[in-house]
């Protein structure tokens, strides 16, 4: 069955672009949340072909965070993930704005 992602652009304060202070996030931070996001992201040669929990754009309401999507489809090599995209109509409109973190503990501030 086809699917289409919400949104497919990198919104501007996306945790995942290299400079971006996670304390500016629109709508409030909690670095309790952010290291709970850790779920979201696949294990290095994990094979796991069950629906994986997704990292919410904290922008867009109900919608695939587009610099995690970027993230596990390339270097976090997200194998579940890869193959729950064959059917996503939209997939190559996937956009991320300059220079992104290449894993998710860069993600988290350097406090």
């Amino acid at each position: 069955m086809s699917w289409t992602l919400k949104r497919t652009v990198q919104c501007a304060k996306c945790p995942w672009k290299v400079g971006i202070n996670p304390y500016d996030i629109p709508n409030g931070y909690s670095l309790e949340q952010h290291h709970g996001l850790r779920g979201t992201i696949a294990s290095p040669g994990e094979i796991n072909l069950s629906p994986s929990p997704v990292m919410a754009c904290h922008e867009t309401h109900d919608a695939h965070c587009v610099g995690w999507l970027h993230n596990q489809l390339g270097v976090g090599n997200n194998i579940g993930l890869r193959l729950q995209m064959r059917n996503c109509v939209n997939a190559a409109r996937i956009q991320v704005v300059g220079p992104q973190h290449p894993d998710f503990e860069s993600t988290l501030p350097k406090d």
